[in-house]
């Protein structure tokens, strides 16, 4: 079959409804120009495909034109606002207020459209990779950039399943009638063979579906991704690939698995554990790939950087006079999450101490002056590049990380204790004590597995991954008590997992899909209403 190259290259960023994006598969058949053979054949195509997946990580404004658009980082954003760990201050400039305050997450709202199209999107980049590479012809070099999409697509889908899955909660239900339970069902699943036609009729997966599917990329990228000659962190390699399976069987409590491969991830190693030098340096801090197993990485020359606010370090890196964190959407830890972090671990010198308290002199700022002026608790974690603070081309031309080591070693130890109580205490007390605090000990009658999660939680702060852990192990949110420095409009306390992290799939999948139809997420805006004091 025939593969216009130019077409495919269109097809990375046409919008992606489910339908629009296999309408973009179709589109790539063309009577002219390169054929999908040649294609194939072809290591330097082949190398402009893969390369197309990490520039979209970091594309601007290309779903619906709104601020909050600035690739996968913005993604994580969005998953760390609709939990209780990250508040942002409330302005006029906060363009994630929605996720926060649970507002205009219907299948209508322009929020929703985003999320879904920019994963369609994601997920159709890696499909033009994998539908370019024959394996039975293809070179070891385009086995390596095989195993990257597949890699990649793997991230998407297993993103996709765990914020769209349905689970139970105390507020919206699963069970539409006798025959339609929505309950641990998914998303569609779009291949590289997937035509509209298919399209038009492809219904939600259930997880063990998914899981499935996700896991056979898994395993063909571990085969094919030991043959990519690029060592660049914005690429996943095998360590990656060890960490995407850890990731996956926590999801569906395959604790043995997750153990197993969370322990591959850490014996097989790209980058190491930040040190407390390398978390709190001015220059450096969060903000270098060096250490991370998978990255995104900026240049000055890349559109988010030169748009000066859709990016990264606008979002996360409050000390950078330049961008929305100047303008005031600071963001900052939850209080009670701060209070909680012992005065011994040095990773609560990434946040901004409240006035009076013994850490507040002892901070690293870039700017002590005009850090003064921050926020109380406002997170200091990423830091904009070379520390510039002043010049955005600069400071924003930076990395975030996608995956760090720190993550496994939080997974092997919740997975042994779920496996064995106390080997995962074991675990973290071992990790903490080596690399956070050497003062660390469990407190007196905290459950194992809180704690465990908790500190996960403290390490991967900004990360987008707290997310993932509520939702999973249906833990309740609270935003809502005295003390509390999250907007009071945004003050939701639930009993177990929120409603809202039960996606919403958009309506215009639904127009074009008819297996969608009594099958999609109910409506959690306005489920909740703020804690007031009594």
């Amino acid at each position: 079959m025939k593969t216009n190259i130019t077409k495919i290259f269109a097809g990375m960023f046409c919008a992606a409804s489910l339908f629009t994006t296999t309408s973009c598969i179709d589109e790539t058949f063309p009577t002219d120009a390169a054929t999908e053979e040649q294609l194939g054949s072809s290591a330097k195509a082949t190398e402009a495909l893969l390369w197309a997946m990490p520039a979209f990580i970091n594309d601007a404004e290309t779903v619906v034109g709104n601020h909050y658009e600035w690739g996968y980082g913005s993604l994580m954003h969005i998953r760390d606002v609709m939990t209780g760990d990250m508040t942002v201050v409330a302005t006029g400039y906060d363009w994630y207020s929605s996720w926060g305050a649970n507002t205009n997450q219907s299948e209508e709202g322009a929020p929703s459209q985003y999320i879904w199209n920019y994963y369609w999107k994601l997920v159709q980049t890696a499909n033009n990779v994998i539908k370019a590479v024959d394996p039975e012809t293809a070179t070891p070099n385009q086995l390596g950039m095989l195993g990257a999409a597949q890699a990649y697509r793997a991230l998407s889908y297993l993103d996709l399943a765990q914020m769209y899955e349905f689970l139970p909660n105390g507020v919206t239900t699963g069970v539409k009638n006798d025959s339609v339970d929505i309950t641990n069902y998914t998303v569609p699943i779009v291949d590289e063979n997937t035509t509209e036609i298919m399209a038009r009729n492809n219904p939600r997966v259930h997880r063990d579906s998914m899981a499935m599917f996700i896991l056979n990329d898994l395993n063909n990228a571990e085969q094919n991704i030991v043959n990519l000659t690029f060592s660049d962190k914005v690429l996943p390699h095998l360590d990656v690939v060890y960490g995407l399976k850890a990731r996956l069987y926590m999801w569906i409590g395959d604790y043995e698995n997750a153990k197993t491969y969370a322990r591959l991830a850490i014996d097989n190693n790209t980058g190491h554990v930040m040190s407390e030098e390398e978390c709190l340096s001015t220059e450096e801090g969060f903000n270098q790939a060096g250490p991370w197993m998978w990255a995104s990485t900026t240049q000055k020359e890349d559109a988010v950087v030169k748009t000066g606010i859709l990016n990264w370090a606008s979002w996360m890196s409050p000390e950078a006079q330049y961008g929305y964190n100047a303008a005031g959407a600071t963001s900052m830890i939850d209080a009670a999450m701060y209070n909680r972090i012992s005065n011994n671990d040095f990773r609560k010198l990434m946040f901004k101490a409240p006035e009076g308290h013994a850490l507040e002199w002892q901070v690293p700022y870039i700017d002590a002056e005009f850090a003064a002026g921050l926020p109380e608790y406002a997170a200091i974690k990423f830091r904009p590049n070379a520390g510039n603070t002043q010049e955005y081309s600069v400071g924003s031309s930076t990395s975030y990380p996608i995956m760090r080591i720190e993550e496994m070693y939080f997974i092997e130890a919740e997975a042994a204790e779920h496996l064995v109580p106390g080997e995962g205490i074991a675990l973290l007390t071992d990790f903490m004590t080596t690399y956070r605090n050497p003062f660390y000990v469990v407190a007196p009658g905290v459950e194992a597995i809180d704690e465990i999660v908790f500190q996960k939680r403290v390490e991967l702060w900004g990360e987008g991954l707290a997310f993932y852990d509520i939702k999973r192990l249906d833990m309740s949110v609270t935003r809502g008590y005295e003390g509390s420095n999250v907007d009071a409009a945004r003050q939701f306390n639930t009993i177990g997992r929120p409603a809202w992290m039960n996606l919403c799939i958009v309506k215009t999948e639904k127009n074009n899909n008819k297996a969608i139809i009594d099958w999609e997420n109910p409506d959690p805006t306005g489920k909740y209403k703020p804690w007031t004091a009594q």
